[in-house]
């Protein structure tokens, strides 16, 4: 996206190209830019690795390049971000493009890490400069079984370039360092583990050799994947490091991403450390102003030190104004929970009273100013007062209390809870930070009677773009130790990754299908043990059953009655606040993701391992019993309420338009 001088400007040539050619005259047809001039310089590509040759860039008297940041960690949508921060990089036509890491979405296998390599690579070869690589954990970690020694490592190096290398251009010495060398012990690669993120002696060596031989440089730039000089999960290994970029001298800044939003760290003897948000990758949009967006840095070096400018969306930011405080404190603002808390009960014919309280709280250093205004998309709900507004000191809490009527005795299709919707600046010294809009979700207790079961079966028909089904993470408990997970499903279709029935975000558990492969998933002492399919064994249009048993040490995966994957696993289940969604994934926020396409049925969580062995016969309607946790066979809607026949009573919330349909073999 651009400035609006920019469309202005397009849209103005446009008006004078159609203006000629209704006039009679032909215009010029638009100037192409030439990629620029590149080519080998072995005098200038230093590194002891053996990878792919880099072409550098000719050297002339202009020195601005531009830095993007992760691609990945994010929906598929992300490669269009990335295409569109090349075209806009092109109209900057910088010397060069560096990168800090995650080019790819990888934690794959080889097959699919090379689909996504030439995907990334066609579109940055889009560019009129040379861009350089960066190696980030996206890039290097392994998914899936036959794991070869150093995963993704040989791979990315082929077609890529050297994990660790450096190039001069114009009196300046570019460095590229690794992040994920692995626990050199054991070889685990894990950026959440201190022990395997530290520098090895074979790159540290390498490093002190490069700064050395490039001391009369006029200005040294290192770019690596994970921000070290932040601490926490990384440990102190960058305490190591930094002294001898300082040492050197001529070290001006220091690159990295990975956190998937902006920070300045800097300076530090001389140093400016910097970490880049994204160009496509997972980002939360939290606060945008405060560095959580898609953007690219241009940096313009001059003999008196750099200028540093973040583009987001046809725009100039001060990277220097995102400060960590900056950074931090708008981003636990906006991740926040702020208690809500209610007695709002409705009937099984619609009418509804009670009360709502919400307690903001402001986590920052700086007063927060709240707005909050109830509603519905049922107008006929009625609210006193109609919107409360309060600025809260930093630190502090503040209640805001609603009293909600619905006195219109109707459980119709227009019938629509309520909730909360609230909007929060972050006032900052010299700035106002906006955060996005949340929707807040009013707790709201249904007394429905149980349906009756219908003549005809009925399932709940998804349309895998929109629609869930939405369970509430308090509404039943699943106690830690054994537990069965079960469905039946009928596909339309099969992509990457979808979600069947989860609540697996980082913690808990959770089904997916992914081309016609499907897998369970259990979050359990701190690392996903899993059991999946090696090859596409599902059929669209026919219906499977679908199994996850866990029972305390192993993971097991049936379909159909048939044992068909195992996996071991720990003892502590990982607990999060997310709800349980089926007909999709869900993201950290607790919205749907990753749609199923087609129709499920009888969905069954269970406190117990009901199947052991090699072979079982599925129910085609589930049966309660103590152990049942949720029940849900589909055979009734009331209201945007699906019955749960369990003792929890978790009824469960319609998300988009769901509808049950007849059940056909």
């Amino acid at each position: 996206m651009h400035s609006l001088n920019a469309r202005v400007a397009s849209a103005a040539t446009l008006l004078l190209s159609s203006f000629m050619i209704v006039a009679g005259v032909t215009a010029d047809p638009p100037i192409e830019r030439p990629p620029h001039p590149a080519a080998p310089a072995a005098d200038r590509f230093i590194t002891d690795r053996e990878g792919r040759t880099l072409d550098l860039p000719a050297e002339d008297e202009t020195f601005t390049f531009v830095v993007f940041g992760d691609r990945t960690g994010g929906p598929d949508a992300g490669v269009k971000i990335l295409a569109d921060a090349v075209a806009d990089t092109n109209l900057y036509e910088p010397d060069l493009v560096m990168t800090v890491g995650d080019l790819i979405q990888g934690y794959n296998g080889t097959d699919a890490w090379m689909r996504q390599m030439k995907e990334f690579r066609g579109i940055m070869d889009g560019l009129l400069c040379p861009w350089f690589p960066v190696a980030g954990n996206h890039d290097i970690y392994w998914r899936g079984p036959d794991r070869p020694e150093g995963e993704h490592e040989a791979n990315y190096e082929m077609h890529f370039g050297p994990l660790w290398y450096a190039f001069d251009h114009k009196d300046r010495r570019f460095i590229v360092l690794y992040t994920d060398e692995a626990n050199p012990d054991t070889g685990e690669h894990n950026f959440g583990k201190a022990e395997c993120q530290r520098m090895s002696p074979e790159q540290l060596a390498w490093l002190k050799a490069t700064l050395a031989s490039g001391k009369d440089k006029k200005d040294v730039f290192v770019f690596l994947h994970h921000p070290r000089w932040i601490g926490g999960k990384y440990g102190d290994d960058w305490e190591r490091i930094h002294p001898v970029l300082a040492e050197a001298g001529n070290v001006r800044a220091v690159f990295a991403g990975h956190i998937h939003r902006m920070r300045y760290d800097g300076p530090r003897d001389g140093i400016e450390y910097v970490t880049l948000a994204t160009v496509g990758g997972g980002q939360s949009g939290l606060v945008p102003e405060a560095g959580y967006l898609h953007q690219f840095h241009h940096v313009t070096v001059r003999p008196d030190g750099i200028a540093l400018a973040c583009i987001p969306v046809g725009e100039t930011m001060d990277v220097r104004d995102i400060t960590g405080t900056v950074s931090d404190e708008t981003g636990r603002l906006a991740q926040q929970e702020h208690s809500i808390t209610s007695d709002l009960s409705v009937d099984e014919n619609g009418s509804g009273h009670g009360t709502v309280l919400i307690v903001a709280t402001n986590p920052t250093g700086r007063p927060v100013e709240f707005t909050l205004v109830p509603g519905s998309a049922d107008s006929r709900w009625q609210y006193s007062p109609d919107h409360q507004h309060a600025v809260v000191e930093a630190g502090a809490t503040h209640r805001f209390i609603f009293q909600l009527d619905r006195d219109r005795p109707s459980l119709d299709a227009g019938w629509r809870p309520p909730n909360i919707t609230l909007d929060a600046d972050y006032l900052g010294v010299n700035h106002r930070y906006p955060l996005p809009t949340r929707i807040l979700e009013i707790p709201v207790a249904a007394n429905l009677a149980a349906p009756e079961r219908p003549d005809v079966d009925l399932g709940m028909e998804f349309d895998g773009k929109s629609q869930a089904i939405h369970i509430d993470d308090d509404a039943y408990d699943l106690p830690d130790g054994p537990f069965t997970l079960e469905a039946w499903f009928n596909g339309d279709s099969f992509g990457d990754r979808v979600g069947l029935v989860n609540r697996s975000e980082g913690s808990e558990f959770g089904f997916f299908l992914s081309q016609g492969k499907p897998s369970f998933y259990v979050h359990l002492d701190g690392t996903y043990a899993f059991a999946e399919s090696a090859t596409p064994i599902l059929q669209t249009k026919t219906w499977h059953h679908i199994a996850g048993v866990y029972d305390g040490s192993e993971v097991r995966l049936y379909l159909d009655g048939t044992l068909i994957a195992r996996g071991d696993a720990g003892k502590n289940r990982t607990r999060n606040t997310l709800p349980l969604l089926i007909g999709a994934d869900v993201d950290a926020n607790g919205r749907p993701t990753s749609h199923f396409d087609g129709r499920i049925d009888e969905v069954r969580l269970s406190s117990v391992a009901r199947y052991t062995g090699e072979r079982m016969s599925p129910q085609r309607r589930h049966d309660t019993d103590a152990s049942t946790v949720l029940l849900f066979h589909f055979d009734a809607m009331q209201g945007p309420w699906l019955f749960d026949h369990s003792p929890s009573k978790a009824h469960g919330i319609l998300r988009g338009t769901p509808r049950l349909v007849p059940v056909t073999d």
